[in-house]
């Protein structure tokens, strides 16, 4: 191996180490919360030492946050993935609802990360300055679509992008954070696999018959 080629695998190497820690310590903080969470035990499931947990990312909550960052960094990218720009409008608006339904799904740590935060009066998410900045795609996105469907007479007027994203985020989020209580009171699993299409539909049906409503006189 040449002297230059050795830099790249060690960085590809330090990236991968770090992805990995990562993945683990997000499904640790997910399950016992910030307080509940050992950097040992993650240590033990990465077969890693404590000693390389701090050298990557420098303490307990360092790691905590990254582990926030990066659970919202996801959701963000998968909004950014849409292309939503080459798409109707109305067309755009279901993709953007059902894609964060499957996001949510497919990402329950994500939604209990952000249940513990919310517990704890959103502690360590007011730590992360740029963590706004990373999450304002998310209405640049609906709002470049509302623009486009504004300006053909395709939706409403009177409905703004935080609107939309406070809608389908609220009903995504709860399929997953509220499965349990719903679940016994109800009898009804709301992740069972043969009921997830009706439910991906329901909430693209809802924001289309929504934003396509004519507006109150």
């Amino acid at each position: 191996m040449s002297e230059k080629a050795a830099p790249v695998v060690r960085k590809r190497d330090a990236e991968r180490t770090r992805s990995e820690l990562l993945e683990v310590a997000t499904e640790a903080f997910a399950e016992s919360g910030y307080a509940g969470t050992r950097v040992d035990e993650i240590a033990e499931r990465t077969q890693t030492t404590k000693r390389m947990i701090y050298y990557y990312f420098g303490g307990k909550e360092q790691l905590y946050l990254a582990v926030l960052e990066n659970a919202y960094r996801g959701i963000r990218e998968t909004e950014q993935s849409i292309h939503a720009g080459d798409l109707p409008p109305v067309e755009a608006l279901r993709q953007i609802a059902e894609l964060t339904y499957d996001h949510h799904l497919n990402h329950s740590s994500f939604i209990r990360l952000v249940s513990i935060e919310n517990i704890h009066h959103g502690e360590f998410i007011k730590r992360l300055d740029g963590l706004r900045t990373l999450n304002q795609p998310a209405v640049d996105v609906l709002e470049a679509v509302l623009e486009r469907g504004r300006a053909e007479g395709s939706v409403r007027a009177d409905v703004d992008a935080l609107d939309v994203h406070l809608l389908i985020s609220s009903y995504c989020f709860f399929q997953v954070a509220n499965q349990y209580t719903f679940g016994y009171l109800f009898d009804r699993d709301l992740l069972a696999e043969e009921r997830r299409e009706h439910l991906r539909s329901m909430i693209g049906d809802v924001v289309v018959a929504w934003m396509t409503a004519p507006t109150s006189a």
